[in-house]
């Protein structure tokens, strides 16, 4: 049986995007999550330490997709980015780079749609950096109504 794939320049340049962006917000979580160790913050690095491995899965499953493709992935350069020591900021910055993400993505995966195989790739990891977005939001919430020093308590 042959199977035929959509080969859609747009997603397979996506999947590289993705490829590329997340393996640096992966290095950026396992800082942060080392950070936060370092200051005690035992609960806010072991979220972030398992967020970094959750990534690195969605970085192989595109990989992976491209060289079932035939597709040559690449090694891209990635610009710096920012390192934050104030757990609360962090949290802020962390959660506009998802929803920065989330509309980029949302239109990768509707283009995807006829590539069943990528498209259930793209749709989990939407769904998880959804996700993210929710938790991160309700971590603000929690902290306007609890108090700073309330919630940093909370993540010792």
């Amino acid at each position: 049986m042959e199977v035929k794939h959509m080969n859609n320049e747009n997603v397979m340049k996506g999947l590289q995007v993705i490829i590329t962006n997340l393996s640096q917000q992966a290095d950026g979580h396992i800082i942060q999550s080392r950070i936060f160790a370092s200051q005690g913050f035992s609960k806010l690095a072991d979220k972030y330490a398992e967020h970094a491995i959750e990534e690195r899965e969605y970085v192989q499953q595109c990989i992976d997709r491209l060289i079932d493709l035939g597709v040559d992935v690449k090694l891209e350069a990635k610009k710096e980015a920012v390192v934050y020591k104030n757990p609360i900021e962090w949290i802020k910055y962390d959660l506009q780079v998802s929803k920065d993400g989330l509309a980029w993505l949302a239109s990768l995966t509707e283009e995807a749609r006829e590539d069943y195989t990528t498209y259930d790739i793209l749709k989990k990891y939407y769904q998880d950096e959804e996700e993210d977005v929710y938790w991160a939001e309700e971590q603000l919430e929690l902290i306007e109504m609890i108090g700073k020093e309330n919630w940093l308590v909370q993540q010792l």
